[in-house]
Formats: C-alpha cells, structure tokens, sequence
C-alpha cells in the first residue's frame, strides 16, 4: 500500500510547481530521501520536471512495453532515480498551485516543499489540520 504524498518547489511569486509520489511518502523515508538527493534548487526542478512518479528513489525503471492490460514490463538498471508514471505511457505534468492552501488540499498524506530559503518541509495531512513536521536527519539509501 502506497504512503501517498505530494512534493513541491516554491517559487518567487508563492505559488507551488508540484508532483504526486506514490509510495514510502512518510518523513522518514521520502523526507530522508530529498534532503539527502535533491537538496538543490536545480536537483528537485529536475526531479518535479518529469511529472508524477511511483517512487522518487529506485533502480526500477519501466520500459513502456506492456506484458498485460494493466501491467508495464519494469527492469532495473545501475543508478538510482525516479520511476516516472510517463515512461509508462501516462500524461502526468507537474501541477502549478496558486499558493499553499491549494497546493496541501490534495489528499496526499504528506506534503514537502522546497522552499525559496533552499530547504526542504513537510506537512503531516493525516487530519483537517495540516501540520508541519519534523523530518529526520541522516543519509537513508546511496
């Protein structure tokens, strides 16, 4: 089951450039995960660039050739990136939200954002509250 969660990139005027992430969205894991890969202003526009994605961190790649109706052959390759719902055959662009409150109403579990002070924080959506949350410190995967 997927810890679904949105990650974003703050631009000049307050609005939000954003992307879906399907799985592993909690802090400890997602929120590792960009502070540690994508811990620059080029890092995560390239990242939230190629759209909605299955996971942000991975050597799993889909090859666009289908082996079902529903399922997209996957192989792995040498580096770690994201897997990209696009390489699968869907349109699924970034997403521009006008400002934050638009941005956190999506129904994602947690929200990240980096922000225009070049650092990364996270909103906890699992009530009506949205509240910022701690993310943990340390290196998770290479």
């Amino acid at each position: 089951m997927g810890t679904r969660s949105r990650i974003g990139i703050q631009l000049k005027d307050e609005s939000i450039l954003s992307v879906y992430h399907h799985w592993d969205g909690y802090p400890e894991w997602l929120g590792r995960i960009l502070t540690t890969h994508y811990n620059s202003k080029e890092k995560v526009a390239e990242l939230i660039d190629g759209g909605d994605m299955s996971v942000c961190w991975t050597k799993d790649r889909w090859t666009g050739k289908k082996v079902a109706e529903y399922v997209t052959e996957n192989v792995e390759v040498e580096e770690y990136g994201p897997q990209y719902y696009s390489a699968r055959g869907e349109d699924c662009p970034p997403r521009l939200d006008d400002d934050i409150t638009e941005f956190l109403d999506n129904g994602e579990e947690y929200a990240y954002i980096f922000t225009r002070a070049d650092e990364w924080i996270c909103y906890d959506l699992h009530d009506i509250t949205a509240k910022l949350t701690e993310i943990p410190t340390g290196v998770l995967a290479c």
